[in-house]
């Protein structure tokens, strides 16, 4: 009998549970189109319309393409063992579901509750997000929202140039400042509000949010192009700006580990690895694919494929269009369409930039509700985080009550180091993933695999080495948080999980 901490959920259980159907279970309603459309809604949306700036500004100069394609290659190493797994065992839990298969339940655990701080709290970040690019987008048609209810309390925004403003986005003197309206906010309704509607939409349905997403997917494919398509004419016509802003394409390193040079290319890849989350996502919902086997892996190495290409392009134009140091900003994107002089391209990009955060906090609430729905099927959380609805045929509980919490941490909780709080949780999952196709092709070579992740051990290598790299580069107190989140869930396991594990007590 070994450690009952490391016991493994059996496989033939796994593919059983797979099987099941009826109204206590999940709808299998996804196509191919569907799960590539939910791939890329999760992963455009804030990483390219937000935190590629930023990173290019404070990390890696013009050279965060080399940031992306470092992120993006360490993305491929572990999206071919997702692909595998999602094939092999088509169940809704993702990386936690294969660490039980395969390294042992407190393993499993641990990456749960690592997913549920990933999934969550990404939500409450682009929820945030949401509302200040809603605020934007209706400015530019002359509308202001009231101020009090578009920021988290106490945040202080004045009244500036016709326009409601975060006082922190303003370089305003004691005496313009003191000549101006300026309020206090209360509550960020708009983040709330925004956070109840993707609630709803998924208790609803699965085949109903995926419609929604595969139509806003569109929308946010079509502001991508338009950018790429006006940035691109823009430098052709002015090579000599363009010359100019890559003149110093990696920025000599400040004498700091991460601020520029090649260890700011490795900080800008840990950062913007936020950019990639969301295939991971696509995983999830392996349950409800019409055919996963065949439809999971082109879903998962479908989204990263694309959306990898099109970082790339828009990281090239954007730091050609402008100058890597003016970056540092929430829309940098909206800012170099804005330089080109195409009033309408900016427009289309703020809608662009609007829908890819709607479909990423679908996606990421969708990825939550379905750990929480798989673990509580083993008996590690709660049984009501576990309940399906007969009608709709989701889990509306855990859905309901993980959404109405995401709401209120959204409109109430100023994110600030978020994304690298998310980007740590998603590379330990991605560490145990690639472990795991390792450990099974070790202990279960027999397995018939529809999709096979070539190279193994090399792949899963790689793909652990790159993931703790960038880990690695990240800021410890990303690490300090990590850490205290991971006590608070074995605080839980070993005082409820451990006396109600299914594999634990088959009988109980």
């Amino acid at each position: 009998m070994g450690n009952p901490l490391f016991a493994t959920k059996p496989l033939d259980k796994l593919l059983q549970e797979a099987l099941e159907s009826g109204e206590h279970s999940l709808k299998r309603a996804l196509g191919p189109i569907n799960l590539i459309a939910l791939g890329i809604g999760a992963i455009i949306g804030a990483g390219i319309f937000v935190l590629t700036g930023s990173a290019a500004a404070l990390y890696a100069g013009p050279s965060i393409m080399l940031s992306y394609i470092l992120a993006g290659v360490g993305c491929g190493f572990a999206g071919l063992c997702y692909a595998e797994f999602a094939s092999l065992i088509p169940i809704a839990g993702s990386a936690y579901t294969y660490g039980y298969a395969t390294l042992g339940e407190i393993v499993a655990w641990v990456i749960g509750w690592d997913l549920i701080l990933e999934y969550a709290f990404g939500a409450a970040t682009v929820a945030s997000g949401w509302s200040s690019t809603l605020v934007a987008f209706l400015q530019d048609y002359n509308i202001n929202l009231p101020p009090q209810i578009c920021d988290v309390p106490g945040a202080e925004w004045v009244f500036f140039e016709g326009r409601w403003a975060p006082l922190s986005t303003l370089k305003l003197t004691a005496a313009q400042l003191a000549a101006i309206p300026h309020v206090t906010t209360k509550f960020n309704l708009i983040a709330f509000l925004a956070m109840i509607g993707v609630t709803t939409l998924l208790i609803i349905g699965i085949k109903e949010s995926a419609n929604f997403n595969t139509g806003v997917v569109f929308v946010k494919l079509i502001a991508v192009f338009t950018f790429i398509f006006v940035a691109a004419a823009f430098v052709f016509k002015h090579p000599a700006v363009a010359r100019e802003n890559w003149t110093v394409f990696i920025p000599p390193n400040t004498g700091e580990f991460g601020s520029y040079g090649w260890s700011g290319i490795l900080r800008g890849a840990g950062v913007v690895f936020f950019a990639y989350i969301g295939f991971d996502a696509v995983s999830t919902a392996a349950q409800e694919a019409r055919k996963p086997q065949k439809d999971m892996p082109v879903g998962i190495l479908g989204s990263l494929a694309i959306c990898t290409v099109l970082y790339i392009i828009v990281c090239a134009l954007l730091t050609a269009t402008v100058h890597y140091s003016r970056l540092n900003i929430g829309a940098p994107v909206s800012l170099a369409i804005r330089e080109t002089g195409v009033k309408w391209g900016s427009y289309v990009v703020n809608a662009g930039a609007l829908a890819g955060l709607s479909t990423v906090m679908l996606v990421m609430l969708l990825g939550q509700s379905r750990v929480f729905y798989s673990m509580a099927k083993d008996g590690l959380l709660w049984k009501w985080a576990g309940d399906i609805h007969p009608r709709f045929r989701t889990p509306w509980k855990s859905t309901g009550i993980v959404g109405l919490l995401v709401a209120f941490v959204g409109a109430t909780v100023p994110i600030g180091d978020l994304g690298q709080l998310v980007s740590i949780g998603t590379l330990l999952a991605f560490v145990i993933v690639c472990a795991g196709v390792w450990i099974m092709r070790v202990r279960r070579p027999e397995l018939e695999r529809p999709f096979k992740t070539p190279w193994v051990p090399f792949v899963p290598i790689m793909g652990m080495i790159i993931s703790i790299g960038l880990m690695a580069g990240l800021k410890a107190v990303t690490w300090i948080r990590l850490v205290v989140w991971l006590i608070v869930g074995l605080v839980v396991y070993f005082t409820y999980s451990v006396k109600h594990s299914k594999v634990r007590n088959p009988q109980g």
